[in-house]
């Protein structure tokens, strides 16, 4: 009886667009279209907060958009997130990220929550969201 070959997964390589994998009729892609809006009429105040020197920062843009996955799809924790995230593929398309960028560490939350909430960018970022 021929079971067949299994391959070993280490050396598989493939070049696979996030883009590609997520179904055209996915729910998910009308939540990005919103959110994509509402953060692009906040990007100046997104400029006006972080400074164009110091080391790189994880885009605020990206860190607001893992809260909507949170609650989208009931994660319990940033840490839960970046964990999920590490491996899940809808998440990764959803905020942008490629398949071998690696995952920002979940204290990053911390820092931008106060800042975003220092400055009002939470609030108008919701008002944007219910004009879309």
């Amino acid at each position: 009886m021929a079971r067949g070959i299994q391959s070993s997964p280490i050396s598989t390589l493939a070049l696979v667009h996030p883009e590609s994998m997520i179904p055209a009729s996915h729910p998910i892609r009308v939540m990005r279209q919103i959110a994509d809006a509402a953060l692009a009429e906040v990007s100046p105040l997104f400029d006006q907060l972080y400074a164009a020197t110091g080391r790189p920062s994880i885009p605020p843009e990206r860190l607001l958009t893992g809260g909507q996955l949170m609650a989208l799809y009931s994660i319990g924790s940033e840490r839960a997130l970046c964990d999920e995230i590490t491996y899940h593929l809808l998440y990764r398309w959803f905020l942008g990220m490629d398949m071998i960028e690696p995952v920002f560490d979940h204290s990053t939350f911390t820092k931008n929550r106060e800042r975003v909430l220092a400055h009002g960018v939470a609030d108008e970022l919701f008002a944007q969201g219910y004009r879309s």
